[in-house]
């Protein structure tokens, strides 16, 4: 049959005969590249081959130890950290963002506090913030007869605006700066101003000392806040950020109360952190309203998806091109929702599998601040005269800030892998060659070798299979069962 034919092919020429397979064995171990063994198998020394074995066996065990402690250590993903000082001849000046901690002008409304229950409502999406119950009530029956009420509009109108009466004096590098070089965005505080916002073409300093000199007027007697709601402070907060990126005041931000004169040198610093699993970032995450991935800016774009979709709405301090929400919509689902979302933890930071992991590439502006009481007698007479205010208005309502690089230079900080694939590569034939003199082609020899030996013995199981059913009577020109068997059983 067609299994006896298939047997008497495989023993003419496949299966080679027992002494040529011993002289190709004989001949692998004289010829291979793998130092050590042709010693064991040419000398005629037992005891020389008993050294020899347990020096090659010695040397194996190190190289297989060597080996895998390599690879456990390039599975561990490793990263090592670099610092580098870059000095350059100029150097892009960031986008500084500032608020007036008095948020609203005290004339625009009878009840103030009111203003600041809304506004603590909408602001909850950027800042957390926990209403008392007390509250409830009275915040009801403004928005039962107030429905039509715009918290954006009347903010916009009635918060803090920036014009010649409230910033006295501009100037950066040397050249005078005006309002309208200020961008317009609101945050927890209300209405804040971004001066080198993205929109406008890069500003560039090339000496260090000199920046960015302001001198606002903070007008207490015109905005006020709350002290019942814990709004105590007068001065102006100002958050240091990247022109791309939104202005993030949670914990960021400097403050300068009235009467002071606050001077900040900043450095730049850009961090540069491996993909997962190295490190945690993702480049190929992309936002949809902004130009740079940031974990801000993806936070709350994941909040803005949300909200959406459970109030049909977008809040008007989020990104998106959604129907705005009204005051009823914010008190009844988007201060919920927004509790929901960090409760649920649906949009979370951080970590790669995180919904905004850390970003590849990110750029922050470290600041050193110092802190002077603002003018001197003869300064407090210029400003009283030039105001036409009162020595005791100059020290209550005016703030001096200085922006300026305390050198041309930005750090970067780069992760990079400890343990590349071409440098686990040269570690493991680093091992191979020192203790066994093995390379590529020793490798490539070996496994010739295995597969060669495999063939020969699938071909010997495969002979030693049972015999099918003969039901023909075996011609004259076929060997006999008899015959056939000790062929097998010789070979």
């Amino acid at each position: 049959g067609i299994l006896e034919k298939t047997r008497l092919c495989l023993i003419k020429k496949l299966l080679p005969h027992l002494e040529d397979r011993r002289k190709y064995h004989h001949e692998f171990v004289s010829s291979t590249s793998f130092h050590g063994v042709h010693n064991i198998v040419q000398t005629r020394s037992k005891t020389r081959k008993v050294l020899w074995l347990l020096v090659l066996a010695a040397c194996l065990a190190v190289v297989i130890w060597q080996i895998c402690s390599r690879f456990i250590y390039y599975f561990s993903w490793p990263t090592t950290t670099t610092v580098v000082v870059q000095y350059v001849e100029n150097i892009q000046f960031p986008a500084v963002t500032f608020c007036n901690l008095n948020r609203f002008q005290a004339h625009a409304v009878t009840n103030l506090k009111i203003i600041f229950l809304i506004w603590n409502i909408v602001s909850a999406i950027l800042q957390k913030f926990t209403m008392e119950d007390k509250y409830y009530q009275e915040l009801n029956d403004f928005l039962a007869g107030n429905q039509n009420f715009s918290i954006k509009e009347f903010t916009r109108k009635n918060g803090f605006y920036l014009n010649s009466s409230t910033l006295l004096e501009c100037d950066f590098f040397g050249k005078p700066c005006y309002p309208q070089d200020f961008e317009h965005v609101f945050t927890e505080y209300g209405n804040c101003f971004t001066f080198n916002h993205n929109d406008l073409s890069a500003r560039r300093v090339s000496l260090s000392g000199r920046g960015l000199h302001l001198l606002f007027d903070v007008q207490q007697d015109q905005f006020t806040d709350e002290p019942a709601l814990g709004y105590t402070d007068a001065g102006i907060t100002f958050v240091i950020h990247s022109p791309q990126e939104l202005p993030r005041f949670d914990g960021l931000g400097l403050l300068t109360p009235v009467g002071t004169h606050a001077q900040v040198a900043i450095r730049q610093l850009k961090s540069i952190i491996q993909e997962y699993p190295w490190g945690e970032c993702k480049p190929d995450i992309k936002l949809q309203y902004h130009k740079i991935y940031s974990t801000n800016g993806c936070l709350l774009e994941c909040k803005a998806r949300y909200i959406q979709d459970w109030c049909g709405c977008l809040p008007f301090i989020l990104p998106g091109n959604g129907t705005e929400c009204d005051l009823l919509k914010f008190y009844k689902c988007v201060y919920p929702a927004v509790y929901d979302i960090e409760i649920k933890g649906l949009c979370t930071v951080g970590t790669h599998n995180s919904t905004c992991p850390a970003p590849c590439e990110e750029t922050d502006y470290p600041t050193t601040v110092t802190y002077s009481s603002f003018g001197g007698e003869r300064a407090i007479k210029y400003f009283s005269a030039k105001l036409k205010k009162s020595p005791e208005y100059i020290r209550q309502n005016l703030v001096r800030i200085e922006i300026k690089y305390h050198d041309l230079s930005y750090k970067i900080t780069q992760q990079q892998k400890a343990l590349t694939i071409s440098e686990l590569l040269a570690d493991v034939g680093g091992q191979l060659g020192l203790f066994c003199g093995a390379s590529m082609i020793t490798i490539i020899e070996l496994l010739e070798y295995i597969f060669t030996n495999f063939c020969w013995m699938c071909i010997f199981l495969l002979l030693k299979a049972p015999e099918m059913p003969q039901w023909n009577n075996p011609s004259q020109n076929q060997p006999t069962h008899k015959e056939k068997k000790r062929g097998i059983q010789e070979c």
